[in-house]
């Protein structure tokens, strides 16, 4: 059933980020795209004299345009349907198509797009494309990067976890970059024959304006900007180039240096392998690395400069109340002068009436004196304590939220080190993946061996010690046989190991099992050891204690993996887990055996665990389903 699902999104670009104002030239496209779509309204931060002090490095500045585009809610393994693409008042020669394709838990997108014009005549800073998928939440998720030919022409083969989201095409700088610009370029519209949901939907989403990323260095400064240089130079280099400048220009020299230089190793290394030629597959990955690197080191530069800014903030409500306590100190000072005064002339009432009705008189008056100071001071004091114990609740409250990563972070980290001593073991988006390769079965059959049952009796006693803990078994094997033959060989040795699992105390309910047949290979079919990687059965584990569940999103693979398949977890990673307890609630607990494992061993044999040596990144997927 077909529908069209209208998406008003207000594009909100800008936010509370370490960057100076920008201002619309005149001859921007940008303004000339606002005109067209909706209304532009913008805060009045540059008639704020205060907003533009050299020690106030953020700048508050939002531009809201309205636009109207098209969403589809695809169904899971709902077949194929095809939504079209068209250009905006910035290209509007600009078309395309793309075709989607409903799988198991992904959604394969093979797009092609047609008249684009160079991602240079936005501005030297910009170098290419990148397709993005927006959420009926505002969430914008990078796709992958769409490089046009010379004669505007380009395709992509991308892959997705969404299941409802619309599709723009934006300029810039470079492919790694996590926000959208508002160089929207393309938007997909609905055909007469797309297949889709049938409710309306209605999302926010930030969008950098043009210039955000050289606020602090001058286009031409960049490297891609020399034209003999960007002649002689792959675009993948000239990409990690730019992203490597513009990161030292925000600072990541002084805030991010470790991962600055690492995105510069990157740099040399692919730099060295043009020089040798060595071809453009090693020439992109190593620069890809360098650019995705130099990212992150932006974005860590600008989290730490608005963490310094939080911090003046907060020293100037201190200053604030010193000086308030102060102020306060001087009126009891004066309040206890005019008490003293008032003694003196009471002391003097026996020599006349007359003084003494005037002594009486000044006394009630010092009196009268000394409870408003009084009063003063306790509206003071009571601020102050007001104020303190704020302070101290946010302290607390942001130490206990890091305590509780942290013990979640090693929870997951003991627990990888420890299923690794036994099995292969990795860290992925969908949780602790442990692998059984085939080896440990009868060949052809179902049996587990003698050697794989000891292992997985060692698995159930590590698991058992996480009792909240979800098992997701799925069995594969390689192409050789019948389509129908290898699924039911991957169901029968997916439920062979769950069984196993359930007679080793592990409860029932927290274990589930799937064959996914000769899907999904891991290595080529067409070597007899890329076959016997294929076979195999994967245990995915997940649960509140690790603070990841299966199918969660939000975890990027990156570096920090662990030989032996063992993958640590990067920093600045968080895992979305819609209805779970409170991070570090669960704690190891008792096996069957009565053995508690200490932290740092195995639950099952008692062997402490030694975190292993990190080696370099895994290969990125390349986003084209298999077949």
């Amino acid at each position: 059933m077909k529908n069209k699902l209208i998406l008003l999104l207000a594009f909100s670009a800008a936010a509370v980020l370490p960057l100076g104002a920008q201002n619309t030239q005149p001859n921007d496209p940008t303004a000339i795209q606002n005109q067209t779509s909706g209304a532009t309204q913008n805060s009045d931060q540059n008639n704020n004299p205060s907003a533009q002090q050299t020690d106030h490095p953020f700048t508050f500045k939002v531009n809201v345009t309205q636009r109207s585009t098209q969403a589809i809610d695809y169904r899971d393994r709902g077949g194929t349907t095809q939504v079209d693409f068209k250009g905006t008042a910035l290209t509007p020669r600009a078309d395309g198509r793309a075709k989607v394709t409903g799988h198991t838990g992904r959604l394969a997108i093979s797009a092609s797009f047609h008249h684009l014009q160079p991602a240079r005549s936005f501005g030297p800073e910009y170098l290419s494309y990148v397709l993005w998928a927006i959420t009926p939440e505002g969430r914008a998720v990078n796709l992958g990067e769409v490089v046009p030919s010379n004669d505007g022409n380009a395709d992509v083969q991308v892959t997705s976890g969404l299941q409802e989201f619309g599709m723009i095409l934006t300029a810039e700088p470079y492919f790694a970059v996590t926000r959208p610009s508002d160089l929207l370029v393309a938007e997909n519209i609905v055909r007469p024959d797309t297949a889709g949901g049938i409710h309306p939907i209605t999302a926010k989403y930030e969008l950098l304006q043009k210039g955000q990323y050289t606020v602090s260095i001058s286009p031409a400064e960049l490297p891609a900007t020399n034209m003999e240089h960007h002649k002689k130079t792959p675009l993948e280099i000239l990409e990690a180039e730019n992203a490597i400048a513009i990161a030292q220009a925000s600072g990541a020299d002084q805030y991010a240096p470790d991962t600055l230089q690492k995105a510069k190793d990157y740099l040399s290394q692919a730099q060295d392998y043009q020089r040798r030629k060595q071809g453009r597959t090693p020439i992109g990955t190593v620069a890809r690395a360098a650019a995705q690197s130099a990212e992150d080191a932006r974005l860590i530069t600008l989290e730490k400069k608005q963490q310094e800014e939080v911090a003046r903030e907060r020293q100037r409500s201190q200053e604030q109340i010193r000086k308030a306590k102060s102020e306060a100190d001087r009126e009891a000072a004066r309040a206890d002068e005019a008490r003293l005064e008032a003694q003196r002339q009471s002391d003097q009432r026996a020599q006349a009436e007359q003084e003494r009705r005037a002594a009486e008189q000044a006394k009630t008056q010092a009196e009268q004196a000394r409870l408003d100071a009084q009063q003063q001071l306790q509206q003071a004091e009571a601020a102050r304590q007001a104020a303190l114990q704020q302070q101290q609740a946010l302290s607390q409250q942001a130490e206990q939220a890091r305590l509780q990563a942290m013990q979640v972070d090693q929870q997951r980290q003991r627990l990888l080190q420890q299923l690794n001593q036994v099995l292969q073991t990795k860290d992925t988006a969908k949780g602790l993946i442990v692998n059984v390769s085939d080896v440990l079965f009868d060949t052809g059959k179902a049996t587990l061996k003698p050697g794989a049952q000891v292992r997985l009796a060692k698995v159930s006693g590590i698991i058992l010690a996480y009792p909240d803990l979800k098992l997701e078994v799925d069995g594969y094997t390689d192409s050789t046989g019948t389509p129908a033959f290898n699924m039911g060989l991957s169901e029968r040795r997916a439920a062979a190991v769950r069984h196993f699992l359930i007679s080793q105390g592990v409860p029932a309910v927290n274990v589930t099992e799937r064959g996914f047949g000769e899907d999904n290979p891991v290595a080529s079919n067409r070597t007899a050891a890329g076959r016997q990687m294929n076979r195999r059965v994967e245990m995915v584990v997940s649960g509140e204690a690790i603070g990841s569940n299966a199918g969660a999103q939000g975890i990027n693979s990156g570096p920090g993996s662990m030989p032996g398949g063992v993958s640590g977890s990067a920093s600045g990673i968080q895992v979305t887990q819609p209805g779970s307890a409170q991070p570090g609630s669960a704690q190891p607990a008792t096996n069957p055996n009565g053995i508690t494992a200490p932290a740092g061993t195995t639950p099952a044999t008692g062997i402490p665990s030694t975190p292993s040596s990190t080696q370099p990144p895994p290969q990125q997927n390349s986003g084209t389903p298999p077949k």
